[in-house]
């Protein structure tokens, strides 16, 4: 898997994600009242990354990424899809934060351990043989057990059909159209200056004095629900992720935060106790959504596991 990170400016200052900025300097920065902002990657970066797959042996991509409605970042990758030297396979997830990483995860390990008769590296399957077919970095061992692995698929009349880009993204677009995320933040400001949430919807929150419940709905985000006081908002934010937690079969849940590892893990010890919890974890934001939610972000993720 490869990253291709967004830009963020601080100012005049353009920083990296991930490499020369991390969420609690942008958090600083936002507590210091500068203005910062973000700029998605030109289609070189992807051309690169594809590029470098197709170097590495890959013979498709699956790009995934975060909500084509809150960013163009999805419209660069799919200029650099054209001209790749392999097929590409452009995924809008319609989501972002955890709801786009599961559904990414679950997509790679689909790529890596799709087979008939069971994964590779799943059940009667073998940990070599995944690190073999995932790249170059594998020994002597794992390539003979390989060579035996598949004369005996091939004995058995059920050799192993890995998964084409299709099915990967398939997987991908499954995933993250089942994901749902609720989050709660200090200031609806931030969300409005960017274009990511209307001016009569902020106006709940500067005028009002509400403090609504918000979540992504066709990859915009939107009120979930109007609540009065921070305290009830958080009591909201756990039960409604809850209620449709129970509704699913096993789930994994994400808990993300900017500056609040306290309330956050407070929160993922709560999920953990929840019915069909197969995962939770807690995680900071990155510092591209923290520009755009500002301080206070306290989210919840739920996929199917």
């Amino acid at each position: 898997m490869r990253v291709v990170p967004l830009d963020v400016l601080v100012g005049t200052r353009r920083h990296v994600e991930g490499v020369d900025l991390s969420p609690a300097d942008l958090l600083g920065a936002l507590q210091r009242g500068e203005r910062v902002s973000t700029s998605q990657p030109p289609p070189a970066a992807f051309t690169a990354a594809y590029r470098a797959a197709a170097e590495a042996g890959a013979r498709e991509v699956v790009s995934v990424h975060l909500s084509g409605e809150l960013s163009g970042t999805v419209g660069a990758a799919r200029v650099a899809a054209a001209d790749a030297p392999v097929p590409v396979h452009v995924v809008d997830s319609a989501v972002t934060v955890m709801a786009l990483g599961f559904a990414a995860l679950a997509a790679a390990r689909h790529a890596r351990g799709g087979a008939v008769g069971g994964p590779v590296g799943g059940p009667g399957g073998d940990e070599g043989v995944v690190r073999l077919l995932d790249g170059p970095q594998v020994s002597e061992p794992a390539s003979t057990r390989l060579v035996d692995r598949v004369a005996q698929w091939v004995a058995r009349g059920d050799a192993p059909v890995l998964p084409d880009g299709d099915d990967v993204a398939r997987v991908a677009r499954e995933r993250s159209a089942a994901a749902r995320a609720w989050f709660l933040v200090d200031s609806l400001d931030h969300l409005r200056r960017g274009g990511r949430l209307s001016a009569p919807a902020a106006a709940l929150g500067t005028v009002l004095g509400l403090r609504p419940l918000l979540t992504l709905d066709e990859g915009r985000v939107v009120v979930a629900e109007k609540v009065r006081t921070r305290r009830a908002a958080r009591e909201r934010l756990e039960a409604v992720a809850r209620a449709h937690a129970e509704t699913r079969g096993p789930v994994r849940v994400a808990v993300h935060h900017l500056g609040q590892p306290d309330v956050a893990a407070e929160l993922v010890a709560q999920v953990r106790r929840w019915p069909r919890v197969v995962e939770a974890v807690a995680c900071e934001t990155s510092a591209v959504i923290a520009a755009h939610v500002g301080p206070g972000l306290l989210a919840v993720v739920v996929v199917d596991a």
